[in-house]
């Protein structure tokens, strides 16, 4: 790889100490050889740590079922830590430890940790072995990663938090942040033991009282993060606002921040949207700057749980990776905007595969929008008939019919488009369902729609 022109960098000192990128490994992996060219492309744009949320990629041996089919193997882990220890990039891995438990709590024999009987995201804390679990996952990280500084223990959108009949008796009797510490307590302590900082994101935190904040302060590092807006202009109420990450501050609790470059713009969307990213990358490199923030993660997400469909390929996203860069860097956008961040690409050797990446995921999406447009239509044209007996003809709804399948059809023939783009960068078999759920879903409708013309 090409290194980048260092004028794309304007300061001469960084605003954010730690820039992290985020790589989410639960959905759209790359390939091992993409992994560890990353590399150089986040060096290129001066990012200094990697938080690596391995999930399913993972060669787990704790239980090898959380293991997917494409999970990258003891040596190839090891060797993207060599690299990055080369590259001067500190690795941080992410092991889930009580929301987001789907990769283990999926399985029938750990149904009796789950918070809610058929809700596989929360981990009961107080169940047998609960605990067990998430320190087994956390030393199978540890053994071939030896030698970190921080770890992040997630922590985070435990939805059903405290509404087990056991947990619920735990919080009325002790409150909800002694129930987060039993559970986490001796898992930072574990860490610590070693010289491991950890870190949790701060969501749960966000309403704690001051007793439970001051216990926890020593213990772990918070991230606070939110990908709307920014922390000063979002609502007071949202769990991100400005006043939540002065109270932290306030306890002597050291923080991060949040800010996202993909995934933050919806849950199946194909790119993010730059507006929304630059708006609030800026809030967060000014946050950091005026809370005396430790860094700043660029969070990437590939699913928002590990049941959903994957979103956003990294390869179709560089660009505004680029630009958060420049934002952590420099503590603003650079004067030409996103075109700048293409000129960085191309520099560094990158731009004509992003090109190719980016043309045919922005073409998904306008094919996929279409479609759920006529999905709409047809819909709305069979609710008329069905409440206005005088409009009683199928004709409508069947051209928007005939409109849907023709999105299908295109849709279908760009697959093969869409897997040579993206050939050596994602498993052929990622791509493959990238596509297939959104064109499955957009046939069920089909069908759907075609049977309920058919009764008419």
């Amino acid at each position: 790889m090409r290194t980048g022109n260092n004028a794309f960098f304007q300061a001469s000192e960084p605003a954010v100490a730690y820039r992290g990128i985020h790589l989410d490994l639960k959905g759209v992996p790359p390939t091992f050889e993409r992994l560890l060219s990353l590399l150089d492309v986040f060096a290129a744009m001066r990012f200094n740590c990697v938080l690596v949320e391995w999930e399913d990629m993972f060669p787990w041996t704790c239980d090898r079922r959380f293991r997917c089919a494409t999970a990258y193997t003891p040596q190839q882990i090891q060797a993207f830590r060599n690299k990055a220890q080369e590259l001067g990039i500190e690795v941080i891995p992410l092991v889930q430890s009580i929301g987001h438990m789907e990769t283990p709590l999926k399985f029938p024999e750990y149904a009796h940790m789950r918070e809610v009987p058929d809700d596989t995201s929360g981990l009961n804390p107080l169940a047998q072995g609960a605990r067990e679990l998430v320190q087994s996952m956390v030393d199978d990280v540890l053994a071939l990663l030896p030698g970190i500084k921080h770890f992040h223990l997630g922590g985070d959108e435990a939805w059903a938090f405290g509404t087990h009949p056991d947990t619920q008796v735990y919080v009325a009797k002790h409150g909800k942040g002694a129930l987060y510490m039993h559970h986490m307590e001796p898992l930072l302590d574990h860490l610590l033991e070693k010289g491991i900082r950890p870190i949790l994101w701060h969501d749960m935190m966000a309403e704690w009282d001051s007793p439970s904040l001051l216990r926890l302060k020593d213990k772990a590092d918070l991230c606070v993060w939110g990908y709307q807006r920014t922390p000063e202009t979002v609502s007071p109420h949202a769990h991100f606002h400005i006043s939540k990450i002065r109270r932290f501050v306030e306890h002597g609790i050291t923080l991060w921040g949040g800010t996202a470059y993909k995934g933050g713009d919806g849950p199946d969307v194909e790119l993010p949207i730059v507006e929304n990213r630059l708006e609030n990358c800026l809030g967060w490199s000014k946050a950091a700057r005026e809370m005396g923030m430790k860094g700043v993660f660029v969070t990437a997400w590939s699913r928002y749980n590990t049941l959903n469909t994957q979103l956003s390929p990294i390869d179709a996203a560089l660009d505004v990776m680029a630009l958060s860069a420049a934002v952590l860097h420099d503590g603003t956008a650079p004067a030409a905007g996103i075109n700048a961040c293409r000129e960085l690409l191309e520099q560094i050797g990158e731009y004509e595969r992003f090109q190719k990446c980016y043309d045919v995921m922005a073409q998904l999406s306008r094919l996929k929008t279409a479609a759920w447009e006529q999905v709409r239509h047809a819909r709305q044209a069979l609710a008329c008939l069905q409440l206005d007996p005088t409009r009683r003809d199928r004709t409508v709804a069947g051209k928007h019919l005939q409109m849907l399948q023709k999105r299908i059809r295109e849709i279908h023939a760009l697959t093969p488009e869409i897997l040579t783009a993206f050939q050596g960068l994602i498993a052929e078999h990622w791509m493959t369902l990238y596509v297939g759920d959104r064109r499955a879903t957009l046939e069920l409708e089909a069908e759907e729609i075609k049977r309920l013309i058919a009764r008419e």
